[in-house]
């Protein structure tokens, strides 16, 4: 039959949320050559991606574990293997990794391990972080081979052991879904947003690596009464304890605080600065939806980040964990609109030239076409 002509591909990923790993999975898929690859999906919880994917008419699967090297689910995840005659599997993330490598070996079938940033990072404990370090050796070992989405992190592997089977491949995003010339929502005025107000977007989950904690202690360094709103958009594990510490600061009259929300080229259309305080990452998607949108940025300078933004030509960079430098540099933003202005023009430029997601996907499908070996 025809259709098995076509490389098959599971697409595994951990969650069905929406998170940047969520989204490359989601633009990967739509955008692939149709004709010659066709996507299966694995999902480890269910969500809005597995939704979105199931509206596409992509066949998607759930199998639900929160746990990495769950034995538990392995026999599942072969029986979908055999089931649906799949030919690779990508792997998106270490989780996802873990959990369908011993089948995808005993089968025989190719693994791709996509690296969304390492699982070992520098404020863990040393026996966590070892654990984490021996953990990613034994996946990409294992892996046929491995994608880092920036070069920090090919770099960050490449010091602690073999990468020999592994390259980079930079995020792309889809640019048709930030395109300037649309009509967007009016979220300023959802929000009462005055128009002599600077609106700062933080749209991220609320996790410690994202470090929203540290964007409320520089929001309290900035004047009460600075003509500078903020917005920040999310779920996550520290949800609760941000709310608690924006009453704490008593900022909460200045701070927006949104659950996740599927209009983000609307979000980004109406705020003037984006930023991003993150600790560590791979080569973050908010960011570059961010720059797609045309935003003037301001990030932590950080793994695939520092990669992105050239500090005050497209977008400003300032130390993870500084409250004082962020505060800083947001109100240098908002008092200078010229600044803003060419930040944003750069911002966009750099997406288009390097960041879309049509490049990302054809090194892929290069990727699928080494590995796919016809039986």
């Amino acid at each position: 039959m025809p259709e098995n002509k076509k490389i098959r591909i599971l697409q595994t990923i951990r969650q069905g949320k929406i998170g940047g790993g969520e989204t490359h999975v989601l633009d990967l898929v739509s955008t692939l050559d149709q004709n010659k690859y066709e996507s299966v999906v694995l999902s480890f919880t269910e969500g809005p991606m597995v939704d979105k994917m199931k509206a596409m008419g992509v066949k998607t699967y759930m199998i639900y574990t929160e746990k990495p090297f769950d034995i538990s689910v392995w026999d599942k995840v072969k029986t979908i293997l055999i089931e649906e005659k799949i030919d690779i599997v990508h792997a998106h993330g270490t989780r996802a990794n873990s959990n369908t490598y011993s089948s995808a070996k005993k089968l025989g079938i190719p693994l791709l391990y996509t690296v969304h940033g390492w699982s070992f990072h520098n404020d863990q404990n040393f026996l966590v972080k070892t654990l984490r370090t021996y953990s990613e050796k034994f996946l990409v070992k294992n892996a046929t081979k491995t994608i880092c989405v920036s070069k920090s992190n090919y770099e960050d592997g490449a010091k602690r052991f073999s990468m020999k089977n592994a390259t980079v491949i930079t995020n792309g995003i889809n640019l048709a879904k930030f395109d300037l010339n649309k009509s967007f929502k009016n979220v300023r005025k959802e929000f009462n947003i005055k128009e002599n107000e600077v609106l700062v977007g933080f749209i991220a989950r609320m996790t410690s690596q994202k470090d929203p904690f540290t964007l409320l202690k520089a929001i309290a360094k900035i004047p009460a009464d600075s003509l500078i709103k903020f917005l920040l958009v999310g779920d996550g594990d520290s949800k609760e304890e941000v709310l608690k510490m924006a009453e704490d600061l008593g900022i909460n009259s200045r701070v927006i605080f949104e659950s996740f929300r599927e209009d983000i080229p609307d979000i980004l259309h109406a705020i003037d600065i984006f930023c991003l305080p993150s600790l560590w990452e791979g080569l973050p998607i908010a960011l570059l939806e961010a720059m797609a949108m045309a935003k003037a940025v301001v990030a932590t300078a950080i793994d695939g980040t520092k990669e992105v933004i050239v500090h005050e030509k497209n977008g400003l960079l300032v130390q993870p964990s500084n409250p004082d430098e962020l505060a800083n540099a947001l109100i240098r933003l908002a008092n200078d609109k010229a600044l803003r202005e060419q930040l944003r023009k750069e911002a966009r430029m750099t997406v288009e030239k390097n960041y879309n997601v049509a490049r990302m996907t054809r090194e892929v499908e290069k990727i699928y076409d080494e590995l796919h070996q016809p039986h």
